[in-house]
């Protein structure tokens, strides 16, 4: 089972998930799904768009915004406040552990004011 820890009342992170997760996180109510791991990033790591096929199928929607090695660039910045701006609450973001979903989420968060 996922370990997601709730970050305010709209955004929640989590580390890496698998496609049987989404049912999961779609009956404990979320409405969207970023993705801040780059696909590849270790063997057996289930591929985003294997889990945005399944989130689609559930109604879940969802925004790829990886954050590589380099941590939280302009480019990742702009694709997380698109997000946050398009997408439905409430939202999960994750990651490996949730510690850049965290990241990022505060980032840009606090520029959206």
């Amino acid at each position: 089972m996922v370990d997601i820890r709730e970050i305010d009342g709209e955004y929640a992170v989590t580390g890496q998930i698998t496609v049987e997760d989404v049912e999961a996180i779609k009956a404990l109510g979320f409405k969207s799904m970023v993705c801040h791991r780059p696909d590849g990033e270790e063997p057996g790591q289930t591929p985003f768009e294997v889990i945005a096929t399944r989130a689609a199928e559930l109604g879940i929607e969802v925004a790829y915004v990886p954050v590589g090695p380099m941590g939280v660039d302009a480019v990742a910045v702009a694709g997380m406040v698109d997000a946050l701006d398009e997408l439905p609450r409430p939202m999960l973001g994750y990651c490996r552990s949730g510690a850049r979903s965290t990241a990022i989420y505060q980032k840009t968060h606090h520029m959206r004011g």
